[in-house]
């Protein structure tokens, strides 16, 4: 399946090209490109909420998704449109469907449930994306369907590499682009060790930091 339309900036910083331009978690993006039609937030931690990379890619005419306790954070910053989500809603902007689940822990406590912070599945043109968040291997996450998983491998904060192959065997995508690793925590090999433990697998792995 091809990835070409996906760019993973660092960390979770993640931009895919459809009919629209979306960024997940803009973090570190220094170039002033204002193409950005919908921005999405998972939480507010500062690799995750950069106002300055924010600001480098919006326009106009950009909306911005976030969770809805992020509110008095989002309203700081000027956008065409405010969207706020909380897990297991359903919205469409033109024809982009997007859908929230729970990104959280489950044996830490870095991103406690309770915060409501979001993980996106994003439908278009039949093809599913999911953006895990900062989340550990939960209930919700073994449920989804997607074509391309964007899932973190770091460990520390979110799921190791281990962790995360055991969801992706359960969640069975097309392709796994491994984010939030090799940089703030985990190592470039973590992406390397996320393949061995996908040999017995058709999944592909790419490799996008």
């Amino acid at each position: 399946m091809n990835t070409d339309n996906i760019i993973v900036n660092t960390q979770s910083s993640i931009r895919i090209k459809l009919d629209k331009v979306l960024y997940f978690d803009p973090f570190k993006i220094e170039e002033d490109t204002h193409d950005a039609d919908i921005i999405f937030i998972t939480h507010e931690h500062y690799d995750h909420f950069d106002i300055k990379s924010i600001n480098n890619i919006k326009n106009d005419n950009t909306i911005i998704v976030a969770p809805k306790s992020m509110d008095n954070q989002i309203n700081e910053i000027s956008f065409k449109d405010y969207i706020y989500l909380s897990p297991n809603e359903e919205i469409t902007i033109d024809n982009i469907t997007i859908k929230t689940i729970p990104s959280y822990n489950i044996d830490k406590p870095f991103h406690p449930r309770s915060n409501n912070w979001l993980g996106y599945i994003v439908i278009y043109d039949n093809i599913t994306y999911f953006v895990a968040g900062d989340t550990d291997m939960t209930p919700e996450n073994k449920n989804v369907k997607c074509d391309i998983a964007l899932l973190p491998i770091g460990g520390h904060f979110t799921m190791d590499s281990k962790e995360a192959s055991e969801l992706i065997k359960v969640i069975n995508p097309k392709v796994v682009i491994p984010t939030h690793y090799g940089s703030i925590v985990g190592s470039m090999d973590d992406a390397k060790t996320l393949k061995e433990y996908l040999n017995d697998t058709n999944i592909e792995v790419v490799e996008k930091l």
